[in-house]
This record gives structure tokens, C-alpha cells and sequence, in this order.
């Protein structure tokens, strides 16, 4: 079967990222895996991204992370930009056979809105579906435009119209790690932006009791590291000042930051995250929202990392308590945890994800291409 299918990552960060970047990493892992088994990928992205394709949507000059939760009256123009430009290769490429969409809310209604104008279309459902109720429980793909989810715990808590539009669950896959030589270290990492959700604060205060050192990595509001954030700060970028996650840090996070038992070192890639994460004791997953896909706890397990969450979304499905990690009700048995980490195995980790590859990811994904396509047709 000769098939083109336009994958649309979006306009917020190149492909691959270069740091943080789950939606993004997850296409990175796709697309190669898709044209390996003869699937002509052509990527709708951003300037600066260097994944090889067989053709390219380049939307916009750079991403747009920094704006990714600016108010809805800053940001909506970037998302219906990409969108246009992804609109207007559609229409003067008669060869793309199906649309894989990432864009949350925005790419499905557009693609729906053109009706058969627009290839059929599967978007891949990547956030906490309760959050856009009033789009999710009233869109109507009328057989153009279906979705697949990521965890069935994501489906379980899909309004009934989106469920009855959702054609698979694909379980996220991550890029197999590099090889690096590192010796273990005594810290644990927490990978992610900080934002309240991600629940840094939570990891800091439980560290901090448990004595483990903590390593918080990620931007916060787009901000890549301490020394942009505090030099941002100090010249008067009111803006920034005012943005709910750099709030969340000064208020929660910072406090608990000493530079020695709590560090943020900000956005960390390539290599020095390899060695970061795989040095780590532990992943630490102190989650405040079911979070449907839980791509950096793959990261870890993959790594022989045993992590520690919350037993929220995707998290009971990957941490098998004792075997891979452990799930905590609360900040006391968070700490009671972090002493139990010298009895998970590391093979334990890395065979629970066994499945969890790019060859099945993508395989999956070309089985519901083919279903959607026959489904339209």
C-alpha cells in the first residue's frame, strides 16, 4: 500500500526538540519507524527542525514555545497560522493520503470544518481530555476526522462523543537511548517544565525529608535556565513576571532551591541529559493531573531508571510497585519510597516497556491509517 500521510507536529517546537518536548520527541520517534515500513511522511513543523522527511510544512521562522500558555488573545494566532499553512499544502499536494494531526483542538476542527476538501485525518489525543469539554463532547468528525489515544486511562475520561470517534489507543514510544558510560549517582531527576501540574514542589519538599538530592530540569514559561530567568527578571519583563508558571516557581519551588540538596539547572539535551537521567536513583513523577501518555516515564524505565509517581493517568499502567518503581498516595509515603529504591532492579525497568518500541508504535499506527482510509472511503 503506497500511502502519504502529512504529519502536523505544530508550531510550538522544531522536530526533534532540543530539549523538552514530549509531542515533539513522540513524532521524532514516529516518523522514521513510518517511512521504514513505506509510509511517505511529509512533516508540518517549524523552522530549525532537522528530522529527515520526505517532504516539509515549514509553518513558521522558529517554534513559538514561549507562548504556548500565554492568554488565548496572544497565542490563537499562531496556532491559525500554522493551521493555514498546513491548509494550503493540502490543497496544492493532491498526493498526501491522510492527515496525522497533533495540534490540539485547533487541527481537528479545521480539518473537519473542510470537509472532503481535506484528506481523511486521525489526530493523536495527547492532553487531559476533560479540559476542552465544550469542543471534545460536541465535534463531529462525520468519518473524515477520527482520534487514537495514548493510555486507555486517557479514554476513560473522554466525553462519550469522543470516545465514540476514537478508533485505537497507541501506547507512546521514545527514541532508544544513546549509549553513554556513567557512573550512578545519588540524586534523583525530575524531567519536565515546571509548571503546578508537574508538581516540583512536591518533589523538592519530599527530597529534602528523604535526603536524596533532587535535580529539577526543564524551562519554565520558555525560559531555558536560571541565569536568563533571573537576568528577565531583573530588567523589568513584567510579562514574564506575571506568568502563572514563573509564579508557581518563585513562590513553591524556589524557596525549596538551595543549590546543593534542590538544584534547577534548567533545560537540559543530548548528552547531559543521557547522563543526568541515566545516573539518576530515581525519576521522581509527583503529578498533579492524569497525565495520559507519561513519555518521560518511558524515558526512564527505558534507562533502567525505576521512577516514582503518583498513581494518576497513564502512571498504574507503566509503575509496578517493587518491580519498576512505586506509586505514592502522599508526600509521606513519597519519602518512605525514595528509602525502598535500592530494591527495584533495573532489568525489571527496562523489560516492562518491552512493548512500549517504535517498530509497534508505528506498526499500530499504520493498521488505524488503513482502518480511517477505509472507514472515509
Amino acid at each position: 500500500m503506497s500511502l502519504t500521510v502529512l504529519v502536523n507536529a505544530g508550531p510550538w517546537l522544531p522536530v526533534p526538540p532540543r530539549g523538552y518536548g514530549g509531542i515533539e520527541t513522540v513524532v521524532a520517534t514516529l516518523v522514521p519507524e513510518l517511512r521504514r515500513l513505506g509510509v511517505r511522511v511529509v512533516l508540518a513543523t517549524v523552522g530549525g527542525s532537522e528530522l529527515e522527511a520526505d517532504g516539509y510544512v515549514r509553518t513558521m521562522a522558529t517554534g513559538r514555545f514561549p507562548a504556548v500558555t500565554a492568554p488565548y488573545n496572544q497565542s490563537s494566532g499562531i496556532v491559525h497560522a500554522h493551521m493555514h499553512a498546513v491548509v494550503t499544502a493540502i490543497r496544492d499536494d493532491p498526493s498526501i493520503d491522510l492527515v496525522h494531526d497533533h495540534l490540539e483542538v485547533v487541527g481537528p476542527a479545521v480539518l473537519g470544518a473542510m470537509g472532503a476538501a481535506a484528506p481523511p485525518s486521525l489526530q493523536t489525543l495527547h492532553w487531559d481530555l476533560r479540559k476542552h469539554a465544550d469542543f471534545y463532547s460536541t465535534f463531529d468528525g462525520r468519518g473524515r476526522v477520527a482520534f487514537a489515544a495514548v493510555s486507555e486511562s486517557q479514554l476513560e475520561l473522554a466525553p462519550e462523543r469522543l470516545r465514540a470517534q476514537t478508533i485505537g489507543v497507541v501506547p507512546l514510544a521514545v527514541p532508544r537511548p544513546p549509549s553513554v558510560e556513567v557512573e550512578m549517582g545519588d540524586h534523583a531527576v525530575l524531567l519536565a517544565r515546571i509548571t503546578a501540574v508537574k508538581g516540583q514542589d512536591i518533589a523538592a519538599r519530599v527530597c529534602r525529608r528523604a535526603g536524596v538530592p533532587l535535580v529539577l530540569a526543564g524551562p519554565v514559561a520558555g525560559v531555558q535556565c536560571p541565569e536568563e530567568l533571573e537576568r528577565r527578571l531583573a530588567d523589568g519583563d513584567d510579562e514574564l513576571a506575571r506568568h502563572p508558571d514563573v509564579r508557581f516557581y518563585l513562590d513553591q519551588v524556589a524557596p525549596l532551591v538551595d543549590g546543593v540538596g534542590v538544584r534547577w539547572v534548567g533545560e537540559v539535551a543530548g548528552e547531559a541529559k543521557e547522563r543526568l537521567l541515566q545516573s539518576a536513583r530515581a525519576l521522581l513523577a509527583p503529578l498533579r493531573w492524569p497525565e495520559p501518555g507519561a513519555t518521560g516515564v518511558v524515558e526512564a524505565l527505558t534507562r533502567g531508571v525505576p521512577v516514582v509517581g503518583t498513581p494518576m493517568g497513564a502512571l498504574p499502567s507503566l509503575v509496578r510497585p517493587g518491580s519498576t518503581g512505586y506509586l505514592a498516595e502522599d508526600e509521606d509515603d513519597f519519602v518512605a519510597c525514595l528509602h525502598r529504591l535500592d530494591q527495584i532492579d533495573p532489568d525489571s525497568c527496562r523489560a516492562a516497556v518491552g512493548s512500549w518500541t517504535p517498530e509497534a508504535m508505528a506498526e499500530r499506527y499504520l493498521g488505524l491509517y488503513r482502518r480511517q482510509l477505509e472507514a472515509a472511503a
